[in-house]
């Protein structure tokens, strides 16, 4: 059976077409990346992907959005778009769909994709565990967080907002970052850090350290900046953010009590070298008493080019098949 795969984002929105049978994805086309400010809502968009495909869309999707999902109104966290889901299939002319949340269905990839598809990051270097909770986490244009529970042969994924869990500061440094995010923000979520536009706040707090002025620059010019490794303040901010989500990592696996944790996200696969030469690892572990728990915790990162689409694709297996 046929499938049509969307992935939505705060930037960017991503179809391809994916064949899935007995609960599983078995094919998945090339995607069709097109950005979400050139579409005033996702049937535009879907009819600009039909456009692209040159034939008649499948009747079915498997749609992932990155928000919260409600019933009956979905408002996109990071893009304005706004999604009815009881006129889902009048609107994209369907029989079949499901709705699940972007790290959800990230969540149905991690559970899916073969050892393959995951290189190893700290911790054991051993494939992710086929019982108990994996932990999925990873930074795009926020920070997207959900938990995979294996049984065997089952798996169970569930879809949390825990980038929305409060930023704890570890050193003088990210104390001094906690009181700049502050005024700025009522209250400094994870996100606020651990994200693509989190780098910015980090930049200028360090600049600040520095006492050097603060360039106006927005984050996709930083992250250029930090991976060419032709700016100091750049790459110490990167440096800095590889502390942070390692740190998260960590609390997210504490909270969940898992046998693995996947980094994926936007920026996760862009981060591979970073991560590995980073103090994300020691970050990671440095948990006091729990240490040694989580140091027996494979930490790997997923290199599938598109989890999101495949992850969508597989829920709808999982629901339809």
């Amino acid at each position: 059976m046929e499938v049509v795969a969307v992935d939505i984002g705060g930037t960017h929105a991503r179809f391809a077409i994916a064949e899935v049978e007995g609960g599983r994805v078995v094919r998945m086309d090339e995607p069709v990346t097109q950005k979400t400010a050139e579409h005033g809502s996702l049937q535009l968009a879907w009819q600009g992907f039909a456009e692209k495909a040159g034939r008649p869309l499948p009747r079915a999707a498997a749609i992932a959005v990155a928000s919260p999902i409600n019933p009956d109104l979905i408002k996109l966290t990071n893009n304005p778009w706004i999604i009815r889901p009881p006129l889902i299939r009048e609107r994209l002319e369907v029989d079949d769909w499901t709705l699940i949340n972007d790290f959800g269905a990230v969540g149905h990839a991690v559970a899916q994709l073969p050892d393959e598809h995951f290189i190893h990051i700290c911790g054991p270097d051993a494939p992710l565990p086929d019982r108990g909770s994996i932990t999925v986490c990873g930074p795009g244009t926020g920070l997207g967080v959900a938990q995979v529970f294996r049984t065997g042969e089952r798996y169970h994924v569930i879809e949390t907002e825990g980038g929305h869990m409060d930023f704890a500061p570890l050193d003088g440094i990210e104390d001094e970052l906690l009181k700049r995010l502050r005024k700025t923000f009522t209250r400094v979520s994870v996100e606020r850090v651990c994200s693509g536009p989190g780098i910015k706040g980090i930049y200028e707090t360090l600049a600040a350290i520095e006492d050097r002025s603060i360039r106006q620059i927005d984050d996709k010019t930083i992250w250029t900046l930090a991976f060419e490794g032709k700016d100091s303040l750049a790459s110490a901010a990167l440096d800095r953010f590889c502390l942070a989500l390692g740190a998260t990592a960590g609390d997210l696996a504490l909270a969940h009590g898992p046998k693995g944790v996947v980094i994926a996200g936007g920026l996760g696969l862009r981060l591979k070298d970073h991560l590995l030469n980073s103090g994300f690892g020691q970050r990671f572990v440095s948990k006091g008493r729990f240490q040694s728990l989580m140091s027996s915790i494979p930490v790997k990162l997923i290199t599938h080019p598109q989890p999101g689409l495949y992850g969508a694709a597989a829920a709808f297996a999982q629901e339809h098949m």
